[in-house]
């Protein structure tokens, strides 16, 4: 995928790397090479083609989201099995299943438990301090944090995975990973210390700039990369991971404070935590998957043409 000079299906499409659709390679070259003939359509299947992987990046966030709404919805009220003990099912059933039928890969599913585990300690110390609550009851929990809660701090690690391969992810100008590891891991102890000490995030949003605004992403929709800045990238998924929480809050799944006599939007305040969060979900799946670089003069060519350095 990284040599756009190939041009047989099977090696220049980026559904090579998309097991679900590997089968289809060859209709799909033949429905691109009809949407070649015209710019609009070109633009058009492009377009479509961003949209689907999308989607599909989202899959287990738009199930687990779909779960959390469908239970507000539909779930018997007083129900003797408690409406999140069966979100922690209904996760795991859904890991099962995409494993089993390669809907997603063993890679994917180590940076999910990875992030499970980061998300849950976070909500612990973060429900005790009394940051947000889960007013329902449940019996698979720790302390006041119902077990599925992993599974929505797993979900944007899930996202990230996929979008990874399904975009094949290059880069120019990418900050070396001990930067963002030192950086991360800054912004996790923030997380906790700043409940005690002054919270240093204006710090830490200047220091993700300095590190991460020379950054380019080229992300590959069908045969070439495409650039978009690491910190626009950034901000969007922040922005898409705000308001999935406020369909959680919502639906009650959980609540902050200010929610106890009324749901409310959830405050343009949190972008800026999300915005962190996201930086320390991006370095844990940087060092698991590894970063593909593009020479710096790739920027100034057409996306795609130039050669790969090998993955770090």
């Amino acid at each position: 995928m990284g040599d756009v000079l190939d041009v047989r299906p099977e090696a220049a499409s980026a559904a090579r790397n998309w097991p679900f659709l590997a089968r289809f390679i060859a209709r799909e070259a033949r429905l691109g090479t009809w949407a070649t003939q015209r710019r609009a359509t070109h633009v058009l299947y492009e377009f479509a083609r961003f949209g689907v992987k999308q989607a599909w990046a989202c899959l287990f966030a738009a199930l687990m989201l779909g779960l959390i709404m469908g239970t507000y919805l539909w779930y018997p009220k007083g129900a003797w099995f408690a409406r999140y003990d069966f979100l922690v099912i209904a996760a795991v059933l859904i890991q099962a299943l995409m494993l089993a039928f390669k809907l997603e890969t063993w890679e994917e599913a180590r940076v999910i438990l990875l992030f499970h585990i980061v998300g849950t300690a976070m909500e612990i110390f973060k429900t005790s301090a009394g940051s947000w609550i889960y007013p329902e009851p449940s019996l698979l929990r720790i302390g006041g944090v119902p077990l599925f809660t992993g599974f929505m701090y797993a979900a944007i690690g899930s996202f990230m995975a996929r979008c990874w391969r399904l975009f094949d992810f290059r880069f120019t100008r990418h900050p070396p990973l001990w930067a963002l590891g030192a950086l991360s891991l800054a912004i996790y102890v923030n997380f906790f210390s700043h409940h005690y000490i002054t919270d240093i995030r204006p710090i830490l949003f200047a220091a993700a700039a300095v590190l991460l605004g020379p950054c380019i992403i080229h992300y590959k929709i069908w045969h070439v990369h495409r650039p978009m800045p690491m910190l626009l990238a950034a901000l969007l998924t922040a922005l898409f991971i705000w308001v999935a929480e406020n369909i959680g809050t919502f639906t009650a799944a959980w609540i902050y404070p200010h929610q106890k006599h009324g749901w409310t939007l959830v405050s343009f305040g949190k972008l800026g935590a999300w915005f962190l969060l996201m930086i320390l979900s991006y370095t844990l799946v940087a060092a698991v998957s590894g970063i593909k670089r593009l020479p710096v003069e790739t920027d100034e060519r057409t996306p795609g043409q130039s050669e790969v350095s090998p993955a770090e």
